[in-house]
């Protein structure tokens, strides 16, 4: 029985609409509180458009690649920038509309404006109609995050941007310079080399995506290069600034970079400033993020958290999970604790970089004992047959008892072939069971089922 009648939310994207929708079908009063647009920055700035541009730059780079198919393309293709940016904007423009037809259909109400803890059962949201008053059952604080800048590299919106600011861009950059080499630092080099930029993407690391599979991060870094981008690896940005239509970008070593533009993907600081959690005693960490359980309870009883401003692990699909895991607890319904190890990721490279459950990393600092098989791509007759050649299929089973409990997939779309891996890991199917379930012939994902049965052992 709910008890629970009225749930407050503070923020509107993935954490916060999913949340609103299924405290709703459980029955509780629901008051969402957003300040930019139902979806957030997930839907305006952040992951809609830039797969949007993304979703550009690989039809392009397949173009490029159809003599090898036999196809003669008369003219060079070359991307309209402003139109590409205009078709981003209204993607994610409707994609915000149509969440927020949803969400107002379930019965949410919706206020348009910022909200702040009062007390941990009262909030007060700030809107263009005059302060209102909330009390609440329950809270969720769903405020995501934003981009991360430095006091050396200060944006201004026209050749150092932010990832949020790209999308103002009305021509393409004759050189883009990304500082930052993870993901979102890897995605836009992958999306402007693809569009036909010069790139150079400066990486303090040695080697880019340095979170990642090492395979897919070193498969990665030879195709960028292949493709004409300059990496400098082993490189930390000491400043960047405007010199009239260039970026300099000073090197700690003293080197420095010129270019057209600077994209600045340094990282993320959560939105948990003027929020009201310090007052109300909400703990955060050093980063200034809100720190949850698997539940996603703060230590403050009644008051929830959920997506980019916990840093749990910075994911839609985490975010989502995180605010539905809530309302379920704050409710009374059935529980299912966030469990990281079975979270499936994808990084939007060209190829792709799709992760699932438990990595080399991971294992290694756990100790465990396991089988592993990998297949490149390239061997795969759907890929022979799209001139497919970068990539590969790599998946890691508890020895003794075949159960995945990993995989990692590079190669176009791996987005979409990580998924039966991605069940597999989740239900700790065995590599039998994957390898026994029938592929389409010719298919990429033929090659997933011919990994496993790599990794068949005999009784």
């Amino acid at each position: 029985m709910v008890h629970v009648t009225h749930v407050v939310i503070i923020g509107g994207g993935p954490g916060g609409y999913e949340a609103a929708l299924v405290a709703r079908r459980l029955g509780a009063e629901v008051t969402l509180i957003e300040r930019d647009g139902l979806g957030g920055s997930t839907v305006l700035t952040d992951c809609v458009p830039s797969k949007t541009l993304i979703a550009t730059s690989d039809l392009l780079h397949e173009v490029s690649r159809s003599a090898e198919l036999g196809v003669e393309v008369p003219k060079a293709p070359r991307a309209d920038l402003a139109a590409v940016n205009d078709r981003v904007m209204r993607l994610a423009s409707a994609q915000s509309s149509d969440i927020a037809e949803r969400v107002a259909a379930a019965g949410v109400r919706i206020l348009e404006g910022v909200g702040r803890l009062l007390e941990p059962r009262r909030v007060l949201a700030q809107t263009a109609d005059g302060d209102v008053e909330l009390e609440a059952d329950g809270v969720l604080i769903a405020t995501g995050a934003h981009p991360r800048v430095s006091p050396d590299a200060q944006p201004d919106g026209e050749r150092i941007l932010t990832w949020e600011q790209v999308y103002r861009l009305r021509e393409l950059p004759e050189h883009m310079i990304v500082v930052g080499s993870g993901v979102t630092g890897a995605e836009f080099a992958s999306a402007y080399t693809g569009l036909g930029a010069e790139v150079t993407l400066v990486s303090s690391r040695d080697r880019v995506l340095p979170g990642e599979d090492p395979d897919a991060a070193t498969l990665i870094e030879n195709v960028f290069t292949k493709r004409g981008m300059t990496v400098l690896g082993t490189s930390r940005m000491a400043s960047a600034r405007r010199d009239g239509d260039e970026v300099e970008v000073t090197l700690t070593d003293g080197r420095t970079v010129r270019g057209s533009h600077c994209l600045l993907a340094l990282g993320s600081i959560p939105n948990t400033t003027d929020l009201g959690v310090e007052e109300v005693g909400v703990e955060t960490d050093d980063g200034g993020f809100i720190r949850v359980d698997k539940v996603s309870r703060t230590n403050v009883p009644g008051v929830y958290a959920a997506g980019d401003c916990t840093g749990v692990l910075m994911l839609a699909s985490v975010a989502a999970q995180q605010g539905r895991i809530a309302m379920a607890h704050l409710l009374g319904d059935a529980v299912h604790p966030l469990d990281l190890r079975k979270v499936s990721s994808n990084i939007f490279t060209s190829p792709e970089i799709a992760t699932v459950g438990l990595g080399a990393r991971q294992i290694e600092e756990q100790g465990l004992l396991v089988d592993t098989a990998m297949l490149p791509i390239a061997a795969n007759p759907r890929a022979k047959m799209q001139g497919v050649h970068d990539g590969f299929v790599k998946l890691y089973a508890r020895q003794g008892l075949g159960s995945l409990i990993g995989g990692v997939v590079v190669g176009p779309r791996a987005s979409e072939l990580i998924h039966p891996i991605s069940v597999a890991v989740s239900a700790s199917l065995t590599v039998d069971h994957v390898a026994d379930a029938f592929t389409v012939y010719p298919s990429m994902s033929g090659t997933v089922g011919e990994v496993a049965r790599r990794l068949h052992r005999q009784l």
